[in-house]
Order: C-alpha cells, then structure tokens, then sequence
C-alpha cells in the first residue's frame, strides 16, 4: 500500500511539467563543479557550483542519469562522478583511481555511437594520461585543490561554448532514455499487477533525519537468513524496475531540502501527500511548525482558512473524498524504519486537525499566538525545553493521535503535569496541552482511572465545574493572589513552596494555607479588597467538602487548568461594572 500511494504520487507529479520531478531513470543531483572541455577533450575550466559556507553552503542540482548504487566493488555511475571515477584523482590508495576511471569510460562507451560533440569530447578526455589533466586542471588552483580534496564532491561536464552539461544535450538524453526502456521480464511486480523486470536493489532513500547520508532502504534483503524459496536480495519482495524507480524517487522528492512536504516528528521524519493537488497538502506543514520570523501569522492564517473550508462549505463532496496520506520514517541501522501510516481523507484528516486546535484553545494573554505549534506545545514538557529532552515516542504518538482522531497519549499529560511541578508555575503551553489531553480522554473514555462522569474543560474559567481538582487550582490561585497584594514586591510566594504538595497532596498543604491566608488579609490595607477576597475565598470554599490525600494523575491536571484559568481571570481586562481588587 505505502509502494503503492508513492508510485502513484511519482505519477501524478510526472504527467506535471512544472513538478521538476525527475523522469524514468533519471534523478536531481548536487553538481560541485563543473569542466569544461574543448572539442578536443582539453579542459579549459572549472566552474563552481558552490555558494556560501558552512553550514549556509548550497549547490546547485542538475538532471542527471540515475546513479549506480555502490557497495564495495567498482561501479561507475554515467557521466555524473566523484573525483575518483570522473578525474582518475587518487583517495584511496587500496582503491586504484585508475580502474574506477575505466568503469567511467566504459559506461560511456554503454551509450554506443552517438551523434554529440560533448559526448566525444568527455572520451577524449578520459582516455588523456591522468598526469595530463592534472597538468591542465592545475590552472583552476582553487578548484582544484578542492577536487583533489574531495570524496563526497560530484563532477560533471560540459563542453566549451555550451550553456548545459552533457548529460543534457537532446542527443545524450534520447541514448539514455533508450537504454532505461524497460523491456519487461518474466515476473509480475508486487505494486502494480504487471510483468516487469525485478529490482534487486532499490535505489537508496536520502533525508531521513539520523539515517544514513549516503542513503537507507524500506525494502531490502542483505543476509541469507531473510531469504526465503532461493529468491536473492529483491526478489523476496518483487518489485519491478519501473516501481521501484518510481516510488524511491517520489518519497527523495518528498524529503528533498526544498520539500514542503515534509517535517520532522520527533525521531520520525514525516512526509504526506494527498492523491490529488489540494489546499490541505499545502497547508499542513503550516499547522504543525514553528511559523517563519518574518511570517509569524503564517500558522494562524493557515488554521483560520481550514476552519472558514469547514464551516463555509468551501470543500465539495469529491474534494473531501480525497485521499491524504501521512508518512513517519525513522531510522534503524541500514533500513529505515516505518514509525507510522496514516491514509485518510481530506475531509476526515480536516476535521481531526480542527478539533486539535479546538482541543488546545484556552485562555492566554494578549501577547501570545492564538495558535500554538506542536513544536512549542511539545517542548513545554521538557527538561529546559530542550527538543532533545522531549520524552521519546511521544511526538510520534501524538501526531498519530491528532491526525486519526484517537486519545492524546497519557504520557504526554504525566510530562505536562510534572513539568508543573518540577517549575513550579502552569504556562500557556503546558495549560493548552492539559485541557487537550483531559477533554480528549473524556470524549474516548480513555482514561480507566475516572470513576465518576467529569465535565469538559472550558476555554476560560468555569465556576461552575465542582471538580475537585479544578476547584483547588482555583483556590491556590486566589490565595497566592492574595499574598502577592498583601505583600507587594514579594519575590517568592506560596506557589514557590507549595505548588507541588497542594497539586499532588492536598492535605498536606492546604490546612496551613489557609492559616497564612488569614495573616495575609490582615495586612491588606483597602477595604474593597479585603471584601473582595473573602467573598471570593467564600464561593470557592464552598465548593470543597473536604481536602483530599491525594489527587490523580488527571485531577492534578485539572489543578492546573483551575489555577490558570483563575489566574488569567485576575489579570484580563474588565468593565468599570465589574468586581476587582485595589492595589494595596
């Protein structure tokens, strides 16, 4: 199914001249440096393809043949090499330059007579002594000496006067379209029903974060004990030649460096993809990651159009019938490994995405984003909000969870519940993720430890949820209030030393609490706010029949939410009717 839904992507982006997609053996690769040769096979310059340094280094990619994919023996790729194969430059003295500059050769003689200047030119110049080029090179001083230097460098060529490399000339394009006309075989490919020629090896799949740069594999067989009936390396698994080629360089295309259709879940590296163009495949990326500095609305103007697509009608019945795919991909030693498969519709993969944002809306201040990334919500529960310290697994999970509609895992509500009180405060992050986790286990019955029917969580404060985790929250927020206006300038307050036993162990804390709460309202010096509080401490007491030993995992959650909607209720903005404490 996975082969399957990339072949036909590889399809559809084919029968689209603007996709740049790289036809049947065929593929985009980086081109380091580029020589130039006369009619006579004399180079006459070297042109970089480089830009920049560093870490901000780019090169330019060209259309070449398809390379070969090498192991340990020698095998040349057509007319794109490194140094070695292309030059005849010494690396590696246990591997003679000169033999893999001969596979060079002889993979051009491959292409038979053909009828181009450049093509001629490139033998000529390979059948020159090496001491000759070098002689000749050695006049390009700097590019040189990086050639000479470089193993992961890719050389092309190109004849003087031309404006393409040779691999481009019409001429050398039909001699190698001709040579990648599959001439059938006797099996049938496992992807698309037909008769076709087995792949052994599939071409290798590069940009999986952690994996292997030179490329892994989804499919491949590289010991006995994984064969099975005599059948070697790919014909365990047959695919033919034409689908293998098709979905390697659909799912290189997803993943290429100038991809939108790709981001990284944790240790997965995600692509998607849906069967036809549509606004959802544009968008998705935008929900998920950090918006750019110099478009920070980004996110929320890609949020705001798929709920005005979904409420307006603005999808038809056959677009919402379209289907969407979701690919995780991680790395495991010489295979990559399939984290997760989501295949969907445009219209459910929709709905399943607003409902996320409607899940993680909550009350916050004026300078923060309406909408969180899941970068942001996710780093919240980390240890110095470092991604590396993000608890394993548990991005993958909750981008499965969003995406097919199940329950948030529960491991991510215990990280957000400890991060509280490791820190000692409820920020907006950590506040959205709660409410997110709780109101989506109470819709999937999810949570086993919920013995009694519990309200949903609101977007702001809600006095009347008698829960008496939400209920708590709110008080250890009035009396920390409380303590802060009675003490003004105070640097550390209750929450600094009771946050954790209060959330966790009710009754260890609140009984001295409230002693202290009594100390507190006797220094305050306005009288509207003594009354102010003591009606405010009076309606939430009267909510409490009796402090608790202990709170659960999802009540001590629910502490957090009463403590932050109760303190975001103190600090927003209020009409002159309204109740507020003075400053003491």
């Amino acid at each position: 199914m996975i082969l399957q839904a990339l072949k036909e992507y590889y399809d559809r982006k084919a029968n689209d001249p603007a996709s740049g997609i790289a036809p049947n053996g065929w593929e985009w690769r980086p081109i380091h440096y580029i020589i130039v040769l006369d009619k006579d096979g004399i180079p006459v310059g070297i042109e970089k393809m480089i830009e920049g340094t560093g870490k901000k280094m780019t090169v330019k990619s060209f259309l070449v043949p398809k390379g070969v994919k090498r192991t340990s023996g020698i095998n040349s790729s057509l007319l794109c090499e490194n140094p070695e194969y292309a030059i005849g430059v010494e690396l590696n003295p246990k591997k003679p330059a000169a033999e893999k500059h001969k596979a060079f050769l002889a993979k051009l003689d491959e292409l038979g007579e053909v009828n181009d200047a450049g093509l001629r030119a490139l033998k000529l110049f390979c059948r020159l002594p090496f001491e000759e080029k070098a002689a000749k090179l050695s006049g390009f001083p700097d590019s040189w000496e990086a050639i000479q230097a470089g193993k992961n460098v890719n050389i092309a060529f190109q004849l003087q006067g031309e404006t393409d490399i040779v691999a481009r000339s019409p001429a050398v394009r039909n001699a190698i379209d001709k040579m990648n006309v599959s001439s059938g075989g006797d099996d049938y490919c496992l992807v698309t029903g037909e008769p076709d020629a087995i792949e052994k090896t599939h071409p290798s799949i590069k940009g999986v974060r952690g994996g292997n740069p030179t490329g892994t594999n989804i499919v491949s067989f590289n010991m006995r004990s994984v064969e099975s009936f005599g059948k070697e390396q790919g014909e365990n698994a047959p695919v033919g030649s034409r689908s293998a080629f098709a979905y390697t360089t659909a799912l290189n295309a997803l993943l290429g460096k100038d991809s939108l259709n790709n981001l990284t879940v944790g240790d997965a590296t995600t692509v998607f993809w849906s069967e036809k163009p549509t606004e959802l495949e544009t968008n998705f990326p935008r929900f998920f990651r950090e918006p750019p500095k110099d478009d920070p609305d980004q996110g929320i103007k890609a949020v705001r159009a798929l709920f005005e697509s979904i409420h307006t009608g603005a999808y038809t019945e056959d677009q919402k019938k379209i289907r969407f795919f979701v690919l995780g991909l991680a790395p495991n030693a010489a295979r990559i490994m399939i984290r997760f498969w989501i295949v969907s519709t445009v219209g459910e993969m929709s709905e399943n995405i607003k409902q996320f944002f409607d899940d993680t809306e909550i009350i916050h201040g004026s300078s923060s984003p309406d909408r969180l990334s899941l970068f942001r919500l996710l780093v919240s529960t980390a240890v110095q909000r470092k991604a590396e310290n993000i608890p394993p697994n548990v991005e993958g999970d909750f981008v499965r969870a969003i995406l097919q509609g199940l329950p948030y895992p529960l491991t991510l509500l215990s990280a957000a519940v400890r991060r509280n009180r490791a820190e000692r405060d409820v920020n907006y992050e950590r506040a959205a993720l709660i409410k997110a986790c709780l109101n989506r286990s109470l819709k999937t019955k999810s949570l086993s430890s919920e013995s009694i029917e519990q309200e949903e969580l609101t977007v702001s404060l809600n006095q009347q949820n008698t829960n008496i985790g939400y209920v708590l929250g709110r008080l250890f927020a009035v009396l920390e209030k409380l303590q802060r206006d009675a003490n003004p300038g105070i640097n550390a307050t209750i929450r600094d030393r009771y946050y954790g036993a209060a959330s966790g162990t009710p009754l260890t804390a609140f009984p001295n609490l409230l002693r202290l709460k009594n100390h507190h309202l006797s220094k305050l010096t306005s009288e509207r706010t003594r009354v102010y509080y003591e009606k405010l401490l009076t309606e939430v007491l009267s909510l409490i029949d009796d402090f608790p030993g202990h709170l659960s995992l999802a009540d001590q959650g629910r502490f957090a939410i009463g403590y932050y909607h109760q303190i975001q209720e103190f600090y927003k903005k209020r009409s002159k009717d309204e109740e507020t404490p003075e400053t003491n």
